[in-house]
């Protein structure tokens, strides 16, 4: 299938195939190619950090590898369960990925739980995982949108605005005028790159920098995800990725004050610490 996107106020238009080639007479889709692209240049960054650690990079590959297929079970688990009624009526397509249906937070959800494992498993220091884990989210989900637009989909409501998108699957019109919600998260997640590595080198304490991510990336998910037309629904009325996104802004913010506290009230017991162990030897020295 062609799907055409464009932009019909910037006079920009796009006819995009699905599939980028085939093996085999199977079509390999731009969807999943540019899926892998995302994991592969945070894999890049993931292994240029984690050489700055105490962890082994055998470790941190061992972790990757358990990652990647439990985050697609549990995206795609969290895509069934929320949109259950599409499945009951044919169940055995809960398996069939290839016509779509993968929800970003479950896979997330997926990688948090094989890194809190493997961790604790381990003894691995579990924030300077997920500070590393922070920044590679952010890289994955700012390519892998752009799936979104060559499937034509991830759209937004109508909008008036310049750069309103219409999107049409070969000769039928899906969406006109509509908000391109894909590339609001992927700018969204640009940005949200560029904070964390910026203040990356000022950061409090380990694991601070996965805590800006749930501020920044729930803030903008909360956002979006109101604009957007084909959200999954909880009950059928409330948006369980708004939900999500307001519960990981608050819960970011909550826990790097506290951590701040702690972290501030340690120094201070060490400085505190220190001073005694200068002024006994000061004694003795006189003795």
């Amino acid at each position: 299938m062609i799907n055409n996107i464009s932009f019909p106020n910037l006079n920009i238009s796009f006819n995009i195939s699905r599939a980028a080639f085939s093996v085999f007479g199977i079509d390999i889709y731009w969807y999943g190619l540019i899926i892998c692209l995302g994991i592969a240049v945070a894999c890049v960054y993931g292994f240029r950090e984690i050489r700055k650690t105490d962890i082994l990079t055998d470790d941190f590959l061992n972790m990757i590898l358990l990652s990647l297929p439990v985050a697609i079970i549990c995206a795609r688990a969290y895509y069934v369960l929320f949109s259950i009624s599409d499945y009951i009526d044919n169940p055995i397509d809960i398996f069939n990925i290839r016509q779509g249906g993968l929800a970003i937070y479950g896979g997330i959800i997926g990688i948090m739980l094989v890194v809190l494992i493997y961790s604790g498993r381990k003894g691995l220091n579990l924030g300077a995982l997920l500070d590393i884990l922070a920044v590679g989210l952010l890289i994955g989900q700012c390519i892998g949108r752009w799936g979104n637009f060559v499937n034509g989909e991830a759209f937004g409501s109508e909008t008036a605005l310049p750069w309103a998108m219409t999107v049409k699957h070969g000769a039928r019109t899906v969406a006109s005028s509509v908000h391109p919600t894909f590339l609001y998260e992927s700018l969204w997640n640009l940005a949200g790159i560029a904070a964390l590595l910026i203040y990356k080198p000022h950061k409090k304490f380990d694991g601070e920098l996965f805590l800006l991510y749930m501020v920044i990336y729930g803030a903008g998910r909360f956002w979006i995800e109101g604009l957007r037309a084909d959200s999954l629904y909880l009950f059928g009325a409330v948006r369980v990725s708004q939900v999500l996104s307001a519960i990981l802004f608050a819960a970011g913010i909550v826990l790097i004050i506290i951590m701040r506290k702690r972290t501030k009230a340690a120094l201070a017991a060490a400085l505190d610490e220190a001073e005694r162990e200068y002024e006994s030897e000061a004694r003795q020295n006189q003795v």
